[in-house]
């Protein structure tokens, strides 16, 4: 059965992770060159390949000790949380977008790019924590997946604009408040048993 509240958790923890992320900074300079569906499909499919690898990490984890779980759940956010506000900003890497401007051809860079860019990155080790932490991989994969589809939906079609807005600091700031409170919690359940 599905959660909207930990949808929801989820879609915040990752929207707010992934924001600052090279992988937005990369969406926006693909979309700024090429038809921005083409785009936003490529990216969309890779970020399902994404969850789905993390949520299955997370599955596994599952099984052991739920304390232990816990216990290492809280440290890894915690040092998500360190990792945002240590980091020094994402420099735009250099890509090299297809020549052919049809739809296979941009919808794979745009689906290589990311799937290269994502593997092992902050969100997919987050994705993977909070199916453990959740026990349930529907809600979470959801919630991740919308996450990641609504900050590149944002950097195709609109991130000049929330980045005029918005500080990249402050979203930095906001992702690693969260992280710090869901290590709390973590860490209080692996201690409280």
């Amino acid at each position: 059965m599905l959660s909207f509240t930990v949808i929801a958790v989820v879609f915040g923890v990752i929207f707010l992770a992934e924001l600052p992320d090279k992988t937005a900074l990369a969406s926006l300079m693909l979309g700024t060159r090429y038809r921005a569906s083409y785009v936003f499909a490529g990216v969309a499919a890779a970020f399902v390949v994404h969850v789905a690898l993390a949520i299955a990490a997370g599955s596994l984890l599952t099984l052991l000790p739920h304390r232990l779980v816990q216990g290492v759940v809280g440290l890894l956010f915690l040092g998500g949380a360190a990792m945002l506000l240590l980091s020094k900003g994402e420099e735009e890497e250099d890509v090299k977008p297809p020549a052919d401007q049809s739809f296979w051809k941009v919808a794979g860079a745009g689906f290589t790019l990311i799937l290269v860019a994502e593997f092992g990155d902050l969100t997919q080790i987050m994705t993977a924590n909070l199916a453990a932490r959740y026990s349930d991989p529907v809600s979470v994969a959801i919630g991740a997946v919308l996450g990641l589809w609504a900050v590149a939906a944002l950097g195709i079609f609109g991130g000049q604009l929330l980045m005029k807005r918005v500080p990249l600091h402050l979203i930095t700031r906001v992702a690693a408040g969260v992280m710090i409170v869901l290590a709390g919690f973590s860490l209080y359940e692996a201690i409280a048993g």
